[in-house]
């Protein structure tokens, strides 16, 4: 095949594996300059974030950092790290090929074509489609062409397993994360048009595991307008809750001729956030839950971040 083998990923084995994530505090010497500031890299325990900031529909790029605050519990956090420079990007599409999408296939293909057309070389795309099973049809790469090939090559065929999607890209992401000689963002973009029929992975683990993880998840859940299909309404709180908890957006568009302005905002959005670090005032090494939240100070703008992270465990 043009790009590359195409890896058919057996979930059954990965239900097995051993998760171990980072629980949303990351190793890095953020060091503050004047302009452009240095990638995360290892040293002091940060809280990293990517915040996105709107007023109405448009995206706002030029705020200072004072501008942007962080409450960890309720508590105001000071931030040790700060840029609007747009940084690397690890980026994982996932088209749904299953029989229902038989009739929106060509279109599908065509809008994440041009949003994969969109990276610049220094990001890195996976191209994921899922029906009964999940099929790898090109790892992480910055080379377009091969993208584009690898999404023209998805094919309908058989029922849909969301949830085994999305686990493999998250473990995937995992996987380049640790492989990276610098830190990047991580963002899935995930196309579906039905409730989960064939996963493997129960719900629930694929949501802890998000939670887990750095990954923005972007949803677009396409409604099914038949009377055979069942409604819409579990894959509807599904792909929502996953946006939500991890600081991405769902989108729920009425056709698919939508989908390109749909990827268009998607990429709209992860060129216009902030990056932001603090070392949490909450030394407490016990693994619980941390609840995050954005304030702009900046009068009708508002912030968007992933809700919250898993403090880091007991040094050994």
């Amino acid at each position: 095949m043009p790009s590359g083998p195409r890896v058919i990923v057996r979930v059954l084995a990965l239900c097995g594996a051993t998760v171990l994530i980072g629980g949303g505090a990351l190793s890095s010497e953020a060091r503050s300059a004047k302009g452009e500031q240095a990638p995360f890299r290892g040293g002091v325990d940060l809280v990293s974030l990517n915040v996105t900031v709107a007023e109405g529909s448009r995206f706002v790029t030029d705020l200072e950092q004072n501008e942007i605050e962080i409450f960890e519990d309720g508590i105001k956090q000071d931030t040790t790290f700060f840029t609007k420079v747009q940084q690397p990007i690890a980026l994982a599409i996932l088209l749904d090929t299953s029989a229902s999408m038989e009739s929106k296939i060509d279109t599908a293909q065509e809008a994440a074509i041009g949003f994969a057309r969109r990276i610049r070389p220094q990001d890195r795309m996976e191209v994921i489609e899922f029906d009964g099973q999940v099929s790898i049809l090109q790892s992480f790469t910055s080379d377009v062409p091969a993208l584009e090939r690898a999404i023209r090559q998805a094919t309908v065929n058989g029922s849909t397993s969301l949830y085994n999607a999305i686990y493999v890209s998250l473990k995937d992401l995992k996987k380049a994360r640790t492989a990276a000689d610098e830190i990047r963002r991580e963002a899935i973009v995930v196309l579906s048009d039905g409730d989960d029929t064939s996963s493997l992975v129960a719900y629930d683990e694929v949501l802890d595991l998000a939670k887990r993880s750095e990954t923005a998840i972007y949803a677009i859940g396409l409604k099914q307008n038949d009377g055979g299909r069942r409604d819409f309404k579990e894959a509807e709180f599904v792909l929502r809750q996953l946006s939500q908890e991890t600081g991405g957006r769902a989108f729920y568009p009425g056709s698919v001729a939508e989908l390109p302005k749909i990827y268009e905002l998607i990429a709209q959005e992860l060129s216009s956030q902030y990056a932001i670090g603090y070392v949490s005032k909450n030394a407490a090494r016990n693994g619980a839950w941390r609840r995050l939240s954005v304030r702009i100070t900046r009068p009708g703008m508002i912030g968007r971040t992933r809700q919250g992270y898993y403090a880091p465990g007991a040094r050994r």
